[in-house]
């Protein structure tokens, strides 16, 4: 009789242990371009479908050399407003406008030899903009930084040359952190190479991936927001004026 007892009560604990262990549900999508007006059309579609699908945790996988400051800058308030938390793995690169996006989510894992900083605001010849525009990105780092715990002086410097911190950075050097400097400085959760890697350092072993996916129209959209497209549109829109005007009536232009 009691061997009977045991084996049902080593029964209920297993069906008890199983049901308690949910399936979490993962959203995936990927920033691996340019900042600019498409990254951030696509980032606030993942984000809003994630909290309709209400998943467990949002993971980004980066690689990106940066771009647009203000695209940047939204994509940033987009992850700091989310409800679910949300991790990033770098692979190979999350500089400038990169770092500032990876500093808004919750964890940040990085590949073996990838990088995070070198986020001083610069134009299209790669020429630093005058200081009213290092200001504001050296007060978005640090805000960013304060938000989510990390050392909000060394992702100031990070923007600023003349930013010094003790044993990181010296005046005239803007910071960029390898894996093992990340690591040790708080701005790194671990060395990882995968995403599965990164889940099971976070303690989620058992779970569902939803990717994100782009239906025609939105790949479409994306593609015609690119500022290089842009101009290229404006200028054929200005090409087609001027010859309206110099052949008036009804016609290609």
């Amino acid at each position: 009789m009691r061997s009977i007892l045991s084996a049902l009560f080593f029964c209920f604990c297993l069906v008890f242990s199983s049901s308690s262990q949910e399936t979490k549900r993962v959203y995936q999508f990927d920033i691996k371009e340019e900042i600019a007006a498409p990254v951030w059309r696509t980032t606030k579609l993942a984000m809003e479908e994630a909290h309709d699908l209400e998943v467990d945790v949002i993971f980004i996988h980066m690689n990106t050399y940066g771009g647009a400051v203000d695209a940047a800058d939204s994509i940033r308030t987009k992850i700091l407003q989310s409800t679910i938390p949300v991790m990033i793995l770098i692979d190979n690169n999350a500089a400038s406008a990169g770092a500032l996006i990876s500093l808004a989510c919750d964890s940040i894992f990085m590949r073996p030899g990838s990088t995070i900083g070198a986020a001083t605001v610069v134009n299209q010849t790669g020429e630093q903009v005058p200081d009213k525009y290092q200001s504001y990105m050296r007060k978005k780092m640090r805000a960013t930084a304060e938000e989510n715990g990390r050392d909000p002086d060394i992702a100031e410097a990070m923007v600023d040359p003349d930013k010094e911190v003790e044993g990181v950075s010296e005046k005239g050097k803007v910071v960029t952190l390898t894996v093992s400097e990340a690591i040790a400085l708080g701005f790194c959760d671990g060395e990882y190479r995968t995403m599965e890697e990164a889940l099971h350092h976070a303690g989620i072993d058992d779970y569902t991936v939803i990717k994100q996916r782009l239906s025609a129209t939105d790949s479409i959209i994306g593609w015609l927001i690119n500022p290089a497209i842009s101009s290229l549109l404006i200028l054929v829109i200005f090409g087609g004026i001027y010859f309206e005007l110099q052949s008036p009536g009804l016609g290609f232009p």
